[in-house]
């Protein structure tokens, strides 16, 4: 199957707390970094889940913030450093390219953004992703 999503990062399922309804899975990335995925139970299920499942985290770009440094006092779970790798703008918006351990990730945010944070090849970043916006794919 082929999708749109640019960002799809592998990584096993370290954890699955399931609630009523949703759980929270935590996903060690090959890179080493943890990522937290919110997703429903029956998706846990379906997917045959569990500790050491490997799977593909993919989120969309447009679901990507950018930071220059950490965040703190955030509801975001997902914070991966990384550097800028690439940044082309349009009239309103860019695509900016990040390299994380073990992978690659795209944003897409405003051509204000990027001028306001002085992104650029080389700028140190913190990806932000909310777990809520992390979709899980097995492997």
């Amino acid at each position: 199957m082929s999708l749109s999503i640019r960002n799809q990062i592998a990584g096993t399922v370290t954890s699955i707390s399931p609630g009523e309804v949703m759980a929270t899975v935590k996903v060690r990335l090959d890179g080493g970094q943890d990522l937290t995925a919110a997703i429903t139970l029956e998706s846990v299920k379906d997917l045959g889940l569990a500790e050491g499942s490997a799977v593909r985290a993919l989120v969309k770009s447009t679901e990507v913030s950018l930071a220059t440094g950490p965040v703190t006092g955030l509801s975001i779970r997902n914070q991966l450093p990384g550097t800028v790798t690439a940044v082309a703008t349009g009239g309103a918006m860019a695509s900016v390219k990040i390299a994380v351990d073990g992978g690659e990730l795209t944003a897409a945010i405003t051509k204000d953004a990027v001028t306001e944070l002085g992104l650029e090849a080389g700028s140190p970043v913190v990806a932000l992703m909310k777990s809520t916006e992390v979709a899980l794919a097995t492997v």
